[in-house]
């Protein structure tokens, strides 16, 4: 007993130093061990010291896994019951961290912060809760039996065991249920090798079956939701994440359950498409091989791929994604975890449209003879253009330079440079009015960007959508504000063309008539009296003939308020830009710089990947060239016709619609004859007569630097004060000062969602989503696998039983 005690003395100064240690002002002031079982301190001490070693093999108490000795189990506890969380396993592990966590988070998200990976299968950090697999069970200590760690909240000294052999068995469980209805589809599924259902059965699955029955597996009819979802619903677990997805983020309401317990069934009830510019985000989200893509569907297998990180071109936001490529071949586009610009979601345009990629492809140059093309060396077809320089003479501003939607920032300033070179300052935008000098201006950042952030509308109580359709513009941002409208007392109101909203919104009319009375009337009060307002002007605003009227009228207001919209932490005027170059050339300073110079008549036309102009907009004499990487409206009009990259085939710099820096990578090689855009230019300027003064790719991302210095700093936004915020309002206001309005309404920029560029509309997918959104018809989707033309087929309707084709 003498020993015992001497040996009981010793464990209560190392207990109470360890304690000291570890907790720091949280350790108690009574004797640590007392009362309390000797395994349970322990995990709450650092790693295993000599004298904590001692604990385990000589006390007897942790021998027995019984209460210390030191205090009577009566007078309570001493160990303080704060939020801390032990590592997993039976036994205590050394190494176990201290988190903090939010008070009210889920188990299993203070599990993930703690370094412990759950299974699960219907809890997503995105989505609603909703408690479905039970596959998340772990044991909780004075809790009857395992509970759902992803429905239970964290409470202060919780003590969680999330491997114990109850835990374990209770997934077993569970697993044994999913598999005992699951089909032996892995051979087939395109899920395999990517499948959580089959990761985890391999950790928790039995080695053979117990469920037999007479009438076999539950069977269920496939759905027929769209042109690009397949569905195989026998191999559907119920996780409900389609269901949450549809409802909570992309506001489809279309997906739901019906029946319950075995006859339960996922599904639209009537037939019909999946109406969101969202719904291959549920591909992701389906954990087993139930909801896949359609147009990817037994193409190729995850191992076989080369994974590149890259971003969206497609919209203003620039979205990050993950390029899966093979050989030559793009096969597929998902999304990238990028919390500040899309989260996890990615639109239908980014994630399908790839198969525009191989389509319609400029692979060589070709030169106009005849009215025919003819192919050509690239020293025949920069000859031509130098001749025709040559021939032409167009003195200053008679050469004119066209940048398009999916331009990036090192070709804009290499054709800046080579136009300057030759004394002209004629730069377009393909847009209407591209040729004028642009209402906003472009001196300070601010003007023309949007300056809350995209994450910053998860924090805006109040939003005026000004000539934009965010539905269509930029899906990824009307996501967020559907999800802050679902959670807060949002008010949204929009000055413009009305469209399918998926949140409430007020429209206030469609003329600038319409913004003044909105904005010195009820809603001005609204924006006023907000702590975080927006006010959102679409790209299209600058196209229109009230644009100077316009933007007059929102920085007079955004001036008079700027107390709320003008602050350190806060600018809540916002312009949307719906092409992934515009930004970037506004930094560059690709615009003319007065309406004068715009007007004069050119002699030369360079189309950089310019497919929005029309012949209308060219002289009838003119020499074009045109450069890109599809054969698209812009090739049709050239004289000469020189093979670019698109952006899956460089490395090059983006700037996104809040002004945030990125790039992307070459997934694969460029096809045939076509070249970096910027090296043609390069290669260019010596034919006339004007070589550009940098070789590779560095020295023009120098030169970018001495133009913005932002330019080089990637993924990060250049935030302005709220002095030069409130300046570039006065700015807004004094360039545009005494416009008059012509009471012209606001239209839609955008007609088809599914065709807004080169690659979208040389995309057959786009095509057929094109043909199932205008038909309503399902049976619009089901297209034979590689049929070579974009036509859509249409299926039996009123009764006929003939398919009918339609262009």
């Amino acid at each position: 007993m003498d020993g015992r005690a001497e040996f009981c003395k010793r464990c209560r100064s190392v207990g109470k130093e360890q304690a000291t240690q570890r907790l720091g002002e949280l350790a108690p002031t009574e004797p640590l061990l007392g009362g309390q079982k000797v395994q349970d301190i322990i995990a709450f001490l650092p790693q295993p010291t000599p004298p904590t070693r001692l604990l385990l093999t000589q006390c007897f108490a942790a021998r027995l896994r019984a209460p210390c000795g030191l205090r009577g189990a009566s007078q309570g506890p001493a160990v303080p019951r704060a939020p801390l969380l032990r590592a997993p396993g039976d036994l205590p592990k050394w190494s176990s961290p201290l988190v903090s966590i939010e008070a009210g988070s889920a188990l299993i998200q203070a599990c993930e912060k703690a370094g412990v990976t759950i299974p699960r299968y219907c809890y997503h950090e995105k989505l609603m809760i909703a408690g479905n697999c039970r596959m998340c069970l772990v044991e909780v200590e004075r809790a009857p039996k395992p509970v759902a760690s992803c429905a239970w909240p964290v409470q202060p000294g919780m003590v969680v065991k999330t491997d114990s052999p109850l835990a374990h068995k209770a997934r077993e469980g569970v697993m044994e249920f999913l598999l005992a209805n699951h089909p032996l589809d892995c051979p087939i599924c395109d899920q395999g090798g990517e499948c959580d259902l089959q990761d985890q059965s391999m950790r928790y699955g039995a080695d053979r079956g117990r469920f037999h029955e007479l009438g076999g597996k539950r069977a269920v009819e496939d759905k027929n939701i769209g042109p690009l979802i397949k569905t195989s619903m026998n191999r559907c677990i119920h996780c409900t994440r389609c269901i949450r997805f549809a409802n909570d983020i992309a506001g489809a309401p279309e997906l739901g359950s019906t029946g319950r317990g075995n006859d339960m069934q996922i599904g639209t009830y009537l037939e019909k498409n999946l109406d969101t510019e969202m719904s291959g985000n549920v591909i992701d989200l389906c954990p087993v091989g139930a909801l896949t893509s359609k147009p990817y569907a037994f193409r190729a297998r995850p191992w076989e791929l080369k994974h590149s990180e890259s971003i969206d071109v497609l919209d203003g936001l620039g979205s990050n994604i993950r390029i899966d490529s093979r050989g030559l071949e793009v096969m597929r586009v998902i999304p990238r975890l990028n919390d500040d610009v899309n989260e996890e979601w990615i639109n239908d345009k980014t994630r399908f449209a790839c198969d525009g990629l191989k389509t319609q492809r400029l692979t060589t140059p070709l030169v106009r003879r005849d009215d025919q093309f003819h192919p050509a060396t690239w020293e025949q077809a920069l000859v031509e253009i130098g001749n025709a320089f040559q021939r032409l003479n167009p003195r200053g501003d008679e050469f004119k330079a066209v940048a398009g939607h999916l331009t990036d920032t090192e070709t804009l300033v290499a054709m800046k440079d080579l136009a300057n070179s030759i004394n002209s300052e004629n730069l377009a935008l393909d847009q209407p009015g591209g040729s004028s000098a642009v209402a906003h201006g472009v001196d300070v950042r601010s003007n023309y960007s949007f300056n809350s952030l995209i994450s910053g509308v998860e924090g805006a109580d109040a939003i005026l959508l000004v000539g934009t359709n965010p539905r269509h513009e930029a899906a990824g941002l009307n996501a967020r504000i559907r999800k802050q409208w679902l959670r807060s007392d949002l008010a949204v109101g929009l000055v413009g063309e009305p469209f399918d909203s998926i949140f409430d919104v007020e429209h206030l009319g469609s003329d600038h008539a319409a913004l003044q009375k909105a904005l010195s009337g009820q809603w001005g009060k609204v924006l006023s009296g907000a702590q975080r307002p927006m006010i959102v002007v679409g790209s299209g605003v600058a196209e229109h003939p009230d644009a100077k009227a316009m933007f007059e009228t929102i920085g007079s207001f955004v001036e008079k308020n700027k107390a709320n919209f003008a602050t350190e932490e806060w600018n809540g005027y916002n312009v949307l830009q719906r092409a992934a170059s515009r930004t970037g050339a506004y930094e560059v300073g690709f615009t003319a710089p007065s309406s004068s110079t715009g007007s004069t008549t050119p002699k030369m036309v360079y189309l950089l990947g310019a497919d929005e102009i029309t012949a209308a907009d060219l002289p009838k004499d003119a020499f074009v060239v045109y450069q890109g990487h599809h054969g698209d409206r812009g090739a049709a009009l050239a004289d000469v016709v020189l093979p670019g990259a698109a952006y899956t085939e460089k490395s090059a710099t983006y700037v996104n619609t809040e002004g945030r820096v990125q790039m992307t990578r070459a997934a694969t090689s460029l096809p045939g004859a076509a070249r970096d855009d910027w090296k043609i230019l390069r290669a260019l300027s010596e034919y006339l007569g004007s070589p550009l003064p940098y070789d590779d790719i560095e020295g023009l991302r120098e030169r970018m630097a001495e133009i913005s210095p932002a330019l080089r700093r990637y993924d990060l936004v250049e935030s302005s004060s709220a002095q030069v915020a409130a300046l570039s309002k006065v700015q807004l206001v004094e360039r545009n000062k005494g416009s008059k309005a012509t009471g012209e309404q606001l239209k839609r920029v955008i007609d088809n969602f599914y065709f807004t560029d080169a690659i979208s509309r040389s995309s057959p997918t786009m095509a057929r989503c094109s043909a199932a959104k205008a038909s309503g018809n399902p049976k619009t989707n089901f297209l034979a696998q590689g049929y070579p033309d974009a036509t859509p087929f249409y299926g039996p309707q009123d009764g006929a039983d003939q398919l009918q084709a339609s262009g």
